[in-house]
């Protein structure tokens, strides 16, 4: 469970989930671009969206979801984001 925020939309994360499958737990990766931060307090969640091949998939959690290990940032954006929810990156290609 992460605690902070310390990413805001148009960053690249890296979001470690655990997975459970039988009694073994594993730690899945997901990394893609922050599309927007919704909510407030215990119902805060975040949009990240990640490309692969000619298929785009998009995963929603909660902050205080405890399957999150922690949440490490990648990349900053090259420009300046202006807008607080980046939908149009769905429109583009």
């Amino acid at each position: 469970m992460i605690t902070t925020i310390d990413f805001n939309p148009g960053d690249t994360v890296r979001v470690y989930q655990k997975i459970k499958e039988d009694q073994k737990t594993r730690t899945q990766v997901f990394e893609g671009v922050v599309l927007g931060i919704g909510g407030r307090g215990e119902n805060k969640s975040f949009t990240v969206r990640k490309v692969v091949g000619d298929v785009a998939v998009e995963r929603i959690w909660p902050v205080t979801s405890p399957n999150i290990e922690k949440v490490m940032v990648k990349a900053k954006p090259k420009k300046r984001v202006r807008r607080a929810k980046l939908y149009y990156l769905r429109n583009q290609k």
